[in-house]
């Protein structure tokens, strides 16, 4: 009799931990695939610099990056973020690459709705973008450069302009791609220009280890998605070229030094699930330390 019992007990809890492991792998896909890849984190950091003029304190610079739109990520869920890059009141948008995540892929209508969404985001000194590596794929170079153009947002193609407030300034540039553009570091800073505050948006966020040989205090990248999934112990699950050795958060390299922000981005890429990794935005306030 306690025989069969035993093994009653056995099967039951056999059974019971079969379904068990079945229902947590559901649960887990479900959260990576559809919960957590929509649950947006919005990431406040404060940038201190003496070069940055007194004029700037309190200046908010807003960084939405790899939205790769048409994989995960859809243009309702773009939607949805506008009222809330709008509700940081920024002063300055930056869009740091990769719009869509196969632009071959993209309808024309679906451009149209981006171009709607897009042009709704406010900024009183301007909206700037740069190309990301899934913007040249696909022959996506000249449809992204439209379609961002008419959202409203410069582009800076291995170019740097100048963001003023009164007889202040500090300086923007912006570097083509480095995966599959042409990128062009040494013409963005001039020499007359080393002592400014000068911000560099940059796709691959390792390429900062290069940008300390230039005069830059401050560099917004992408690429990494913050590594997509993170798993205890094991670390980081997807990470691209170039985006390997600096995957999320902030660093400091060089003797300038130059600040380096990496943010997790929106969308997803290769695998549609977010795993302990957040989509984000970035709010970044200036304040000068200049006495």
């Amino acid at each position: 009799m306690s025989e069969k019992v035993s093994r009653r007990h056995f099967l039951k809890r056999l059974t019971f931990g079969t379904l068990s492991v079945i229902g947590l792998s559901y649960g887990g896909y479900y959260y990576a695939h559809d919960v957590e890849p929509r649950w947006l984190n919005i990431v406040q950091s404060v940038v201190k610099s003496k070069r940055i003029p007194k004029s700037f304190n309190d200046f908010k610079i807003v960084q939405i990056t790899d939205t790769h739109i048409g994989f995960q990520y859809k243009v309702k869920e773009l939607r949805k973020l506008i009222n809330t890059v709008n509700n940081q009141n920024p002063d300055l948008v930056v869009f740091t690459g990769d719009l869509t995540d196969n632009p071959s892929k993209m309808e024309e209508f679906t451009y149209q709705e981006i171009i709607s969404v897009m042009s709704k985001i406010k900024a009183p000194y301007g909206k700037y973008w740069i190309y990301g590596n899934h913007d040249h794929g696909g022959y996506g170079t000249d449809h992204i450069r439209e379609v961002m153009k008419d959202s409203g947002f410069k582009l800076l193609q291995n170019e740097t302009t100048k963001i003023s407030i009164n007889q202040d300034y500090i300086n923007l540039s912006g570097l083509d791609d480095i995966l599959l553009g042409k990128p062009e570091p040494s013409t963005l800073i001039p020499n007359a220009e080393k002592e400014q505050f000068n911000v560099l948006l940059c796709h691959e966020p390792d390429f900062a280890k290069t940008m300390t040989n230039y005069p830059f205090d401050l560099q917004l990248s992408g690429h990494s998605h913050g590594g997509q999934i993170q798993l205890p112990f094991i670390g980081y699950i997807v990470t691209p070229h170039l985006g390997t050795e600096y995957v999320e958060g902030s660093f400091e390299l060089g003797e300038r030094p130059l600040k380096l922000y990496v943010s997790r981005g929106l969308g997803t890429t290769r695998l549609p699930f977010r795993f302990l990794c957040r989509p984000e935005i970035n709010v970044y306030t200036l304040q000068s330390n200049s006495v």
